[in-house]
């Protein structure tokens, strides 16, 4: 009786540390996910004021295996002859678990300040810079931040500007830093987060919309994985 309770504890022991393991799995590196994107920004006129925001929809497969819907909204404002946009927003990010038989979604809530600036070199190298400071309220962690910095270059690939009828290549690098590493339960994070670099093709159909496809690396601590990016980019 008691070598068959012993077998029947073991058995139940091996059964919680198979489903332990499935259920903690990472994504697979080696398949290509995919993101959904649209971005937009509007000036209210004759005002140094606007709005600006992106969704996203990302999916660790391509569709049907969902990794995060994003939604994100933010109020700007450029100061008079400084060439520098100032953004204060927030987001809203409902993150599922890899894997189709259990998605477990996390939710986070995040307000947003960022400064975004451009510059051009050597006539068709179009610059954009974008720092940004997070702070993050994720379910079942403490209050945490993070700071990024991302360079995006675009490059027209005739004339100098990206106007109506222009195809261009499109590149950017984005590096996360977190804030802090304890985020509760004896828990931490790494100070470096994440690193996204990212290469694709654009073309724009009018002055004011934009359509890019690339394909973006993340690098994160634990892995690393290669997403196709399809995107509109709207201003009105």
């Amino acid at each position: 009786m008691l070598k068959q309770l012993k077998k029947v504890i073991l058995l139940g022991i091996s059964i919680f540390t198979v489903s332990s393991a499935l259920h903690a799995q990472g994504p697979d590196e080696d398949q290509l996910g995919a993101w959904y994107m649209y971005f937009w920004n509007t000036t209210f006129k004759e005002s140094n004021w606007g709005l600006q925001g992106d969704y996203q929809y990302r999916d660790w497969r391509g569709l049907g295996d969902r990794e995060q819907l994003l939604l994100r909204t933010g109020v700007t404002y450029q100061p008079e002859n400084s060439g520098v946009k100032f953004t204060l927003g927030y987001a809203n990010i409902t993150t599922g678990q890899f894997g189709t038989e259990i998605d477990n979604p996390f939710n986070e809530n995040r307000i947003y300040q960022e400064a975004l600036f451009s510059n051009t070199l050597l006539k068709r190298l179009l610059l954009t810079h974008r720092m940004r400071y997070e702070q993050r309220w994720v379910e079942d962690q403490d209050f945490r931040t993070r700071y990024r910095y991302m360079l995006f270059i675009n490059v027209p690939l005739k004339g100098y500007e990206l106007k109506k009828g222009t195809p261009y290549i499109a590149f950017y690098n984005e590096l996360f830093i977190n804030g802090e590493r304890e985020i509760g339960n004896g828990r931490q994070v790494q100070f470096f987060d994440r690193n996204r670099t990212y290469l694709g093709l654009g073309y724009a159909l009018t002055d004011k919309i934009r359509f890019q496809l690339g394909w973006m690396e993340q690098t994160t601590v634990n892995w690393q994985k290669g997403q196709l990016q399809f995107s509109m980019h709207h201003s009105f």
